[in-house]
């Protein structure tokens, strides 16, 4: 197949393909990729940009299912630690890094909770081993005195408390980032994939989309058509029925909790399972969360955290850690919609990160439920069954053993002598992303790798790429997706200008 650029529209494309995917999240170009890896042509579409909806809102962890089991939920925790390795030992190891998980045994957690917790962590473990993780990606669960629990964070509160378990999870540099990623491979391997192209109707086989740059209309035919538009599946399929709940995260400065080396789950007063995450980010943030409120009525495109939710974070981390915070110490949030499907009986706890694989009457086939770690079997699902119902001629699925682009072994990524930003968020491709804002601006790379500012790192050589190569129109695109800068309203201010040079000099190539 013709290798491809992202891009956005509906002019150029073709009438009809074998398979058409709604939504562009995680789920959707994961859907296009194993699509167009197994011989399929591909389009894939979303009405706004890549990682528009919750694939943005996300905790940014691999989860390896250690939930799961605690809730009995064998199958979706062994499910979850299977996709976990794959994520960080063939597919995105560039995008993936292990990260420490620390539980602080203060004098709220009972020794009963605290053995509880511990056996849970030598589980979670068990699963990493049924998985085939190697020890080396992701290290074993071990006690810590007291003194190693405040040197590794610092800030907690020394009095009552006996220690810590540390135990390791996997993390990603940034959800949006790996959504693009996928969506980028993808278009390598052959997909069409186009944002700002919405879909107005769908049947099994054809769609009427809609240009949402010249508002143009067209209809497209397909062999099988697939809905991945997550928590608004309901709005293509009027036969689903979700239960929508929201998680807040609170963005803080790295300063908040200065020299803080792990993850630490801050337990919920009065609770033996719930916990806090106080999650150390790579651009100098720490993301406060989750929450699980229900959502009812018309779902938003941009979900909003509630004063309520964010009131209940600080509450919980200030019990744990000696600093008390104080609303002002919130740069910015964001809440998430997961797309829950409805049990029938009131409750979403049970059945909270399964999928489903659903037909509707005129054979759209959507694909719902799930979480992040385990969008590649979600989409391998959801292909396998578009190959049975259409009769697909398609070979088998490989997205478990292809690495997207940039992915490379560990030790080999160490190895490379270019901007360690650019590695971690590019991986083999940072040369690629280096070489391109060169020819593109014709400015040295002192202008191309200096950072917004001393709190953000982002450069205008991966602006410039989210333009050329990752389908980026606007500064929302490029400050809010391809970059999380937007988190943070004061910084998005300051950046402003320099997503717009991009945009500047991108378009003065073009023409």
């Amino acid at each position: 197949m013709t290798a491809r650029l992202i891009g956005h529209g509906a002019a150029g494309l073709p009438d009809h393909v074998d398979v058409l995917v709604i939504g562009l999240g995680i789920t959707g170009t994961g859907v296009a990729l194993d699509t167009t890896t197994r011989g399929l042509t591909t389009l894939a579409v979303d009405a706004h940009d890549l990682a528009y909806g919750t694939s943005r809102w996300s905790s940014k962890l691999v989860h390896g299912g250690l939930r799961y089991l605690a809730n009995g939920q064998i199958g979706v925790a062994h499910e979850s630690a299977f996709e976990r390795g794959i994520l960080m030992e063939v597919t995105a190891p560039h995008l993936t890094h292990a990260m420490p998980m620390l539980v602080p045994l203060m004098s709220s957690v009972s020794p009963v909770a605290g053995g509880l917790t511990r056996a849970g962590l030598v589980a979670g473990d068990l699963l990493r081993r049924s998985a085939r993780t190697s020890r080396e990606t992701l290290p074993g669960p071990r006690r810590v005195s007291a003194t190693e629990t405040l040197r590794i964070a610092p800030g907690l509160r020394p009095e009552g408390l006996r220690g810590g378990l540390l135990s390791w999870d996997g993390q990603l540099e940034d959800d949006a980032r790996l959504v693009a990623n996928v969506a980028r491979t993808a278009a390598a391997y052959g997909a069409h994939v186009r944002t700002r192209a919405r879909v107005m109707t769908a049947t099994g086989t054809d769609v009427e989309l809609r240009d949402e740059l010249t508002g143009e209309t067209r209809t497209i035919t397909a062999k099988a058509v697939i809905n991945a538009t997550g928590v608004w599946a309901g709005e293509l399929v009027d036969e689903i029925t979700l239960r929508p709940s929201r998680g807040t995260h609170l963005v803080l400065r790295s300063g908040t909790f200065p020299d803080l080396r792990a993850t630490v789950a801050a337990p919920v007063p009065g609770s033996t399972s719930r916990f806090v995450l106080v999650m150390p980010q790579p651009d100098k943030t720490i993301y406060v969360g989750l929450t699980d409120e229900p959502v009812e009525g018309e779902i938003p495109d941009v979900p909003t955290p509630s004063e309520a939710e964010i009131g209940f974070l600080l509450d919980v981390v200030s019990a744990a850690f000696t600093r008390s915070l104080r609303r002002s110490d919130v740069v910015g949030a964001f809440a998430g919609l997961r797309p829950l499907i409805d049990a029938g009986d009131g409750s979403t706890a049970d059945i909270s990160r399964k999928h489903a694989v659903l037909t509707s009457r005129t054979g759209v086939i959507t694909i719902v439920g799930g979480k992040l770690t385990t969008y590649r079997r979600m989409a391998q699902d959801a292909v396998d069954c578009a190959v049975a119902t259409a009769g697909l001629d398609a070979g088998p699925c490989v997205t478990a053993t292809r690495p997207l682009l940039g992915a490379a072994p560990r030790d080999q990524l160490a190895r490379l002598e270019h901007p360690e930003r650019l590695v971690r968020r590019f991986g083999t491709d940072a040369a690629l992303v280096l070489d391109n804002a060169r020819a593109v601006s014709g400015l040295g790379d002192d202008e191309l790798l200096a950072p917004v500012s001393d709190d953000i790192p982002v450069t205008l050589a991966e602006l410039i790429f989210g333009v050329t190569h990752e389908g980026a129109v606007d500064v929302d695109d490029l400050l809010d997706r391809r970059t999380r800068i937007g988190l943070v309203a004061a910084d998005r201010e300051v950046a402003l200008p320099l997503a717009r040079r991009a945009l500047d000099l991108t378009r003065r190539v073009a023409h």
